[in-house]
C-alpha cells in the first residue's frame, strides 16, 4: 500500500484559462496575462521521470524492441547474429514478406524453433503492423523457450511503407517510401 507521502501531489492549475482546440480533444492554454505565471502544458502536467528512471525505461525498451530501419540495415549487411521471423499466417506470408525472413507462425514456435533458429542469434519477430500484437505474442513464445528476442516495431506495414524489399512468389519488389514514415531520398533517417 502506498503511503500518503509517496503519492505525488496534483499539478497546480494553470495560471491562465484554457480553451478547446477546434477539431481536437486537446485543450490549448491561453497566454498568461502580464504579471501571471506561464500556463503549464499538457506535456508537463505530469512531470518527466528522473534521469535514473528515464535511463532504465529507455534502455529497457531498446532491449525489447527494434525498428524496421535497423532490421533492414542488419539484413543488408548480412549480419549473422539476427534471424527475422514472420509470425503471420501462411496466407499473409504469401501475400508479401520481408526478404530473407523465415516463416514461423506463433502456434508453431514451440515445436519448430529448435530446428529453425541457429544458436547464438537474436530473434526478431514481426507481424502485420502497429495494430497487431502477433509479433508480441511470438516474441513471448521465443522468450519462454530461452531465446534472445526483440519485436520489430511497425511490422510488415512499416517495412513496406519505408520502401524496403518485399518478397512474394513473383519475386522481390520495392514500393516508393511513404514520406510520412521515411525520407523519400532513400537515405536512412539516422534516428
Amino acid at each position: 500500500m502506498m503511503s500518503a507521502a509517496s503519492v505525488p501531489a496534483p499539478a497546480p492549475a494553470p495560471a491562465a484559462s484554457a480553451q478547446a482546440v477546434p477539431g481536437s480533444t486537446a485543450v490549448q492554454a491561453e497566454p498568461a496575462a502580464p504579471g501571471q505565471a506561464a500556463p503549464r502544458s499538457a506535456v508537463t502536467a505530469v512531470p518527466a521521470a528522473g534521469n535514473a528512471a528515464a535511463l532504465a525505461h529507455f534502455a529497457a525498451r531498446l532491449a525489447f524492441e527494434t525498428d524496421v530501419s535497423d532490421v533492414a540495415a542488419a539484413l543488408a549487411a548480412g549480419a549473422g547474429d539476427v534471424i527475422v521471423i514472420d509470425s503471420r499466417s501462411r496466407e499473409s506470408w504469401e501475400q508479401g514478406r520481408i526478404e530473407g525472413a523465415v516463416h514461423l507462425p506463433t502456434a508453431e514456435i514451440a515445436a519448430r524453433a529448435a530446428g529453425t533458429v541457429p544458436a547464438g542469434v537474436t530473434v526478431v519477430t514481426y507481424c502485420w503492423g502497429p495494430g497487431c500484437n502477433g509479433a508480441t505474442r511470438a516474441a513471448l513464445e521465443f522468450a519462454r523457450l530461452g531465446y534472445p528476442v526483440k519485436e520489430m516495431l511497425g511490422g510488415f506495414e512499416y517495412w513496406a511503407r519505408e520502401g524496403f524489399p518485399v518478397e512474394t512468389a513473383d519475386g522481390v519488389s520495392r514500393r516508393p517510401a511513404d514520406p510520412l514514415t521515411a525520407p523519400v531520398s532513400g537515405v536512412a533517417c539516422a534516428c
